[in-house]
């Protein structure tokens, strides 16, 4: 009943998460977020701290590889491959966040945009929705 209840939020959270992808407004013409600055780099790093994406993925890597006679050893491994797959993909992230920033001053393609990342959110979770529907 914990993994159903499990899948029933996290379905709920991406939904929510999808909605509030689709109706974001535009970036400011500077670049930088309407009202709020950005992260500085230890305020990023200590708000992972409380990101329930990052939790999911940890917990899951933990419960997955983690061997009970080597624990330290299969943790050390698993922080080595996170690093070893996240550096390159925030890198990857970070260069199409720098090109598509001058495609997306304007506000209708923005609202595309925005709109084509909410439906292939929630296409992503298509196969767990179905899952709890029993289909």
């Amino acid at each position: 009943s914990l993994y159903l209840a499990l899948k029933i939020c996290s379905v709920a959270y991406l939904l929510w998460l999808a909605w509030r992808i689709a109706n974001s407004g535009p970036i400011a013409k500077d670049g930088e977020a309407k009202s709020e600055r950005p992260f500085h780099f230890i305020e990023a790093a200590l708000f992972q701290w409380v990101n329930p994406k990052a939790w999911a993925m940890a917990l899951t890597a933990a419960a997955t590889f983690t061997q009970p006679e080597s624990h330290l050893v299969s943790i050390a491994w698993i922080a080595i491959v996170f690093g070893a797959i996240n550096i390159p993909s925030i890198s990857v992230w970070t260069g199409f966040g720098v090109a598509l920033r001058p495609l997306l001053q304007d506000p209708v393609r923005v609202r595309f945009f925005n709109g084509l990342m909410a439906l292939l959110l929630i296409v992503s979770i298509v196969p767990t929705m179905r899952e709890l529907a029993g289909i």
